[in-house]
């Protein structure tokens, strides 16, 4: 919700440097708001989704300046706007601002108060030394909405008779001047969106209005929809990055740099890469270059003077990593939304919840019928709040828990205790393959009651032999084991040691198999080949002929094998 206090402009002809304060502050804070967003526009000069942020660092230096002044004079907020914007522009966008900024306050800086025609001499003398500051300008960027927006200014100044309609005026024409930036460069109706930093500067600009009439605005609180022209970016826009490395840095002169050393230097930048930026002031000398070389930018730089807020990015690296944030984005947008849709639909009568290890038991599971499942990990010990997140995720009104281990029981339970709107049965299953029998023994047609029954009665039959290996020399059940020693550990006990985990394997079984003994489960893990668990079927097979034996590709850690016995 947008909190609004009014302030009764007194004077709305003119401004001083108290309303210019106020003015430069709301714009700040309303572009660092907005920042993220701005980043999602970003697809020119490269996509890599930094203008927001490198326009807001750069204002926010200069904000940081400012703020600390108290009751500034014209001269020292003009001097702690332009050094403070200077000093912290980051990227093409952030020096570009800062240049329109250092232009407007060098107009401005011996004035007491200014009107509409200071304020449009100014905007036009920060339009032209940003001009300068770009090498090779491009039209449908910042620099054009800029320029729109100080012509309008100077068109309308000399008639102007008050301040509030003549700053309204200006920026209905820089929204004008943004919602054609994709007629002026393809890249930009091709994402269909508007430039990034012209919408960052409007951004600018409405904040500062807000400030002139003293409202104070919650600038979080914003509709996006609201932007001219501006959708989503498609996350396979790519744009051919020739220059890979995005480098600045500022240089601390060693003597003032004359206007040809200057443009020497600009000449130099310009056989190494593009979107060069340059700003020479008495002391110092900002760079801006995307180049493949940064170390032969660099060199010649230091012939001038000392380096000072070094910064070399890997454009490639950020923009794949847009691409990457853009995708989970949107799928977290899309789970939400499947969520929300799910949660609007009836209950179903039977929901399943089984807690999973490995790949290829959780695809085992889902083929089964489960619901929601939560990956345990090496320890496989989820927390009752995992177990209640679970739960509220299925939409159901009876839901079925399948612990699959013994630690794991206990949280479960807590979470049935815990839930109110849905009947939980927890079943006790101890093991991933008793988890598997509850699940196949589950029978529509019998009610809750007796499908727990069966599931109990199932996991009964169901033996399980897991075949790791020892971290540690200890001695179990009467039995050595040495650390890296192969380890069959059953039900209720270590059933095989050996240094063959083939051998240990089956003897693991034949410990485990009787005569009532029909199917015998091999699920195979991550650091166990395929070749070498066939292998293992096939002994077992033939050691076993009126057994079926079946090979699954469970894909868990820790355990070369988890076999079941039923």
């Amino acid at each position: 919700m947008i909190r609004i206090e009014e302030e009764l402009v007194v004077n709305n002809k003119t401004i001083d440097a108290r309303i210019l304060s106020r003015m430069f502050l709301a714009g700040a804070k309303n572009l660092e708001a907005k920042k993220e967003w701005i980043n999602e526009l970003n697809v020119f000069p490269v996509p890599d989704g930094d203008t927001g942020t490198n326009m807001t660092m750069t204002i926010m230096a200069a904000a940081a300046e400012v703020g600390s002044l108290g009751e500034p004079d014209m001269e020292s907020l003009a001097k702690a706007i332009s050094s403070g914007s200077l000093r912290g522009a980051r990227g093409n966008s952030g020096v570009i601002l800062s240049q329109l900024l250092r232009g407007f306050t060098r107009s401005v800086k011996n004035s007491k108060e200014l009107d509409a025609i200071d304020i449009a001499a100014a905007m036009e003398k920060g339009v032209e030394t940003a001009y300068k500051a770009v090498m090779k300008p491009k039209e449908g960027t910042i620099l054009t909405v800029a320029r729109e927006a100080a012509a309008k200014a100077v068109e309308l100044a000399e008639t102007a008779e008050a301040l509030d309609t003549f700053f309204q005026s200006v920026i209905a024409h820089a929204e004008e001047t943004l919602a054609k930036t994709p007629e002026m460069l393809p890249v930009l109706k091709e994402a269909g969106v508007v430039d990034s930093g012209g919408q960052g500067l409007l951004e600018v600009y409405h904040g500062a209005y807000d400030g002139f009439l003293g409202k104070e605005i919650d600038y979080t609180q914003f509709d996006k929809a609201k932007g001219p022209a501006v959708t989503k970016i498609d996350a396979q826009t790519e744009a051919d990055i020739k220059f890979g490395y995005c480098t600045e840095f500022i240089i601390l002169l060693n003597q003032p740099m004359s206007e040809e050393t200057e443009h020497e230097f600009k000449k130099f930048l310009m056989s190494l890469g593009d979107s060069i930026v340059l700003v020479a002031d008495d002391e110092i000398v900002k760079v801006h270059v995307h180049t493949n070389h940064p170390g032969q930018a660099i060199e010649k730089a230091l012939t001038f003077g000392a380096l000072s807020r070094m910064k070399i990015d890997n454009m490639r690296e950020e923009h794949q990593e847009k691409l990457i944030k853009d995708a989970e984005k949107m799928a977290k947008e899309q789970a939400e939304q499947e969520e929300k849709e799910e949660a609007a639909q009836p209950p179903k009568e039977v929901g399943f919840i089984s807690v999973s290890v490995g790949k290829g038991m959780t695809e085992i599971f889902k083929e089964l019928g489960v619901d929601y499942l939560i990956e345990g990990g090496q320890t496989m010990n989820p927390s009752t709040e995992d177990m209640l997140n679970a739960i509220a995720k299925v939409n159901a009104k009876t839901i079925y828990i399948f612990p699959n281990n013994k630690n794991i029981v206990l949280a479960a339970n807590q979470a049935r205790d815990l839930t109110e709107d849905k009947e939980i049965v927890v079943v006790p299953t101890k093991t991933i393959p008793q988890g598997i029998t509850a699940m196949i023994s589950y029978v529509p047609e019998k009610n809750s009651a007796e499908n727990t029954e069966a599931m109990l009665q199932a996991i009964e039959h169901v033996k399980t032999g897991q075949i790791t290996y020892a971290v540690r020399d200890t001695r179990i059940d009467d039995k050595e084991i040495h650390e890296g020693d192969m380890m069959g550990i059953g039900d209720h006990g270590i059933l095989a040691v050996g240094k063959d985990r083939m051998e240990v394997a089956k003897e693991t079984v034949a410990q485990m198999v009787d005569d009532e003994s029909e199917v015998i489960s091999i699920y195979y893990g991550a650091d166990t080949e395929e070749a070498e668990a066939e292998e293992l079927a096939t002994a077992l097979e033939e050691a076993y002929p009126d057994c079926d034996v079946e090979l699954n590709a469970g894909g868990q850690p820790i355990y070369y094998y988890v076999i079941s016995v039923e």
